[in-house]
């Protein structure tokens, strides 16, 4: 009987196909190499073998574009003539949820699997990446802190674990336990996203830009090999740090050189350049012909039902690049969607649609109604998806919007308020200054 790295029976799995399986998790889990190559190698050497087509359709779902999603379907219906064990058959059921657009179903299928099977390393890092996009990050924390106890140090995986944690306590404001977590999953997993990841988040939310840039200059090797998937989301956040320093010019070399280069047309690395652009947009800075590129990749990768994190990004770009008629027919589509009765019907009619029509009244100088769209949408922006950091481009529109529309009481709470939590930042800085040379 065949196990996996972390003990579990794997049905129809061979000798041969095992390695190359476990190989395949890791590298999903690290976000660095080719997982899908991976499990096709294991396939190959044991067409039954369940896990092996599994998680390569987990694989395919995680970008969160139509696109993948479509083979994942596809692949799916390879895996219902199979022999499944309990374990693999709720991997299935979650997928069939995930592949439909309900990630929170497929979320909640899986939290109950994982207390049954809490070293299912694969569970554990879909379930990570479902909630980025669902914008329910606290829940990584609560899950894998209840895993952890089932965890040794020693165990094959468990770096990934503890990953996971400290990025759920960051999500949750505990930014110290997440930094220390983080640099003892670095060290037990190098190549790993998460670490990187999380303590570059830590530094962002605390207001320490040169220590970010310091540590991923310092890292770069580790985190920005060609092997890495998603490394253009660690790029993001460099040129971020380098927003906060009031180095627009350095970021915009971000953007035009390794982000373009490391950038797929899937809409999970289309946003990062997105929300990068859009920032600079909102600061007066021109990003001339780049808009049009982008809006050109975004055709066909974001389909207005499923992914309310993506569809907003979308947005920014065909409104920045001029295509106003595009993004119309994205928010008639949306409202379609939105008086439906699916999962995604309530945050596409409470949150998502509000954000796009400010937007697209930030777009065209309404500045006023682009505030008045969103700032009764702050406390629900979770809902948006994506981690605070990346939400936070909504919130750098809104108060732009609030000082070109000479909104001085809403521009200097919004400004006192971001200053609060990072008081040495430039563009907060700049948002005070204008704020407060508003007419009374």
């Amino acid at each position: 009987m065949l196990r996996d790295a972390q003990g579990h029976v794997l049905s129809g799995a061979a000798p041969g196909a095992v390695a190359p399986y476990d190989a395949a998790v890791r590298s999903l889990s690290l976000m660095h190499g080719d997982p899908i190559a991976g499990f096709d190698v294991a396939i190959a050497a044991a067409p039954e073998f369940a896990m092996a087509r599994i998680g390569k359709a987990w694989a395919l779902v995680l970008p969160n574009d139509p696109v993948t999603r479509a083979m994942a379907r596809a692949l799916t219906d390879t895996i219902r003539p199979l022999k499944l064990n309990v374990r693999e058959a709720a991997h299935l059921f979650a997928l069939d949820e995930a592949v439909r657009g309900a990630r929170g179903a497929a979320v909640t299928l899986l939290e109950r699997h994982l207390m049954a099977y809490p070293r299912d390393l694969l569970a554990h890092t879909v379930a990570v990446m479902l909630d980025v996009y669902l914008g329910r990050l606290p829940r990584v924390r609560v899950r894998s802190g209840r895993a952890l106890p089932f965890w040794a140090s020693a165990m094959d995986g468990y770096g990934f674990i503890l990953a996971f944690h400290a990025f759920g306590l960051e999500e949750s404001g505990d930014y110290a336990r997440a930094e220390d977590e983080s640099r003892l999953a670095a060290e037990l997993e190098p190549l790993g996203f998460f670490p990187h990841h999380t303590v570059t988040h830590v530094m962002e939310m605390t207001g320490r830009p040169e220590d970010g840039l310091g540590r991923m200059a310092a890292r770069e090797a580790l985190w920005a090999s060609p092997e890495h998937g998603y490394q253009l989301h660690l790029w993001w956040h460099r040129a971020l740090f380098h927003i906060e320093l009031g180095q627009n010019d350095a970021a915009l070399a971000i953007c035009d050189g390794p982000a373009m280069r490391t950038q797929r047309r899937l809409a999970s690395h289309l946003a990062n350049t997105t929300s990068l652009l859009w920032r600079l947009h909102a600061m007066g800075c021109d990003a001339g012909v780049r808009w049009r590129e982008l809006a050109a990749l975004w055709e066909g990768h974001s389909d207005n039902t499923a992914v309310p994190f993506t569809d907003i990004h979308a947005a920014m770009a065909e409104l920045a690049s001029g295509q106003e008629n595009r993004c119309e027919q994205r928010l008639a589509a949306m409202r379609e969607l939105a008086a439906g009765d699916s999962e995604m019907s309530h945050p596409y009619r409470t949150v998502v649609i509000p954000i796009v029509e400010a937007l697209s009244a930030f777009h065209q100088g309404s500045y006023v109604q682009a505030a008045e769209r969103l700032l009764p949408v702050r406390a629900d922006l979770w809902q948006m998806g994506g981690s605070q950091a990346q939400r936070d481009v909504i919130e750098w529109t809104l108060i732009e919007s609030t000082t070109r529309g000479g909104m001085r009481d809403v521009a200097l709470a919004l400004a006192y308020e971001r200053l609060a939590s990072r008081p040495r930042s430039i563009p907060n800085r700049h948002w005070l200054q204008a704020a407060s040379a508003l007419l009374q």
